[in-house]
């Protein structure tokens, strides 16, 4: 089942960069803004995350988390976090299972663009999809999407 608004976001293990384990359960109590993009060393994708890298401070400040997550290996992960400084965690999806459980998997296997906000009860409150995945949420959309959804109140 595809989770919408209201609906419990789907628990997952992945590995990812900076080196470690993330396992969604493990966040209960903090906001969660997961981010799935196509694919690394793209030219939307790395727009998209130098954009989120560029104004981080302003989503800690929020208290979220952000993850970010495609269905490339954690060796290409590496490479793009070290050749572009990236500080939040790459989450890699190489089989595109959590991409399939969140409804977000394309037709060529890779993961849609798309953002989900999840509460501090692991509950969906905000899904947006780019169909093309030609553009992407802004991190000042994200934070306006945080204050719609009550997750927090944003000073921008």
């Amino acid at each position: 089942m595809v989770p919408h608004e209201g609906d419990p976001a789907p628990d997952f293990l992945l590995e990812g960069v900076p080196e470690g384990r993330y396992r969604l359960a493990d966040q209960r109590g903090k906001v969660v803004v997961l981010a799935f993009y196509p694919g690394d060393f793209t030219p939307v994708c790395l727009r998209q995350l130098r954009h989120y890298e560029e104004q981080r401070e302003k989503l800690v400040a929020t208290g979220a988390t952000l993850w970010a997550v495609s269905t490339d290996k954690l060796e290409k992960h590496e490479r793009m976090a070290k050749s572009y400084a990236l500080s939040f965690p790459l989450l890699a999806d190489p089989e595109g299972k959590v991409a399939d459980s969140y409804g977000v998997r394309s037709l060529l296997g890779t993961a849609r663009r798309s953002v989900f906000l999840i509460d501090p009860q692991g509950i969906v409150r905000y899904r947006h999809e780019d169909p093309l995945s030609l553009s992407y949420r802004s991190v000042d959309d994200i934070l306006r999407a945080l204050d719609e959804s009550g997750l927090v109140k944003t000073t921008a």
